[in-house]
């Protein structure tokens, strides 16, 4: 099936450096100091960084986290736990921007 996404672009990652190589070196200098070990464990970030690929819908992240995660000792059960933290996060921002819509309401009914 051809899909927009190819996953084999995934491996290309790295090269990202050829067009703005001062840039692309920064930001895998910052890349890789984000997920060193730190307040946070190496497996804690891999997996807010699966819930945040989903909540961005990165198919890159995804499987490159989707990875990593398994890699670094999580279960199935932990990664969709961890998703559905993101799903319930992205769903509430969606509603919480109701109140805007409720003062609207309020403002143009007075």
């Amino acid at each position: 099936m051809k899909t927009y996404y190819n996953p084999e672009d995934l491996k290309k990652f790295g090269s990202i450096t050829e067009l703005q190589k001062a840039m692309g070196d920064k930001f895998f200098a910052y890349y890789a100091e984000v997920f060193k070990e730190g307040a946070l464990t190496a497996r804690e970030k891999s997996l807010i960084a699966l819930a945040v690929a989903h909540a961005i819908q990165c198919p890159y992240c995804i499987d490159a986290y989707s990875v990593d995660t398994l890699e670094k000792g999580c279960d199935e059960e932990q990664m969709m736990e961890a998703v559905h933290v993101a799903a319930a996060i992205r769903g509430g921002a969606s509603l919480v921007h109701g109140t805007q819509m409720m003062n609207k309401i309020k403002e143009l009914s007075m």
